[in-house]
């Protein structure tokens, strides 16, 4: 059993995009998943990207948004929704609420998602 305190939980961040990682490579041993709680304030944005090598699920918990997929697509996202996107497909997201939106994202393996941000911050 392996019980990750929430001193342990670091928060990267971006302008209006804050991700809590609740367990990850640098607070687990686990080898199976990542799982990341991201808060996207109003307006802001995760550009389109791939994970060549890992698959995710996001499920939406609070708000609505918009998945920027391949080719320019873009679908409606919202509290209560659940996308899965294998690997090396193009995916982002949209806040085009009024209010924060709020996603889980279970990736497998798992990654680091420290490159992909500005800013760091324990809890």
């Amino acid at each position: 059993m392996e019980f990750i305190h929430q001193d342990s939980i670091v928060t990267l961040s971006n302008p209006g995009v804050r991700s809590r990682q609740l367990l990850c490579p640098d607070n687990s041993q686990g080898q199976r998943v990542t799982i990341t709680e991201v808060h996207l304030d109003p307006e802001a944005c995760q550009p389109r990207h791939t994970h060549p090598a890992s698959e995710q699920i996001w499920y939406a918990i609070q708000g609505t948004g918009v998945l920027l997929l391949a080719g320019d697509q873009e679908r409606p996202f919202q509290a209560g929704d659940v996308a899965r996107f294998a690997e090396g497909d193009v995916h982002g997201l949209r806040n085009d609420g009024a209010e924060e939106f709020v996603y889980l994202s279970v990736t497998a393996p798992p990654m680091d998602f420290g490159y992909a941000y500005h800013q760091t911050n324990k809890e």
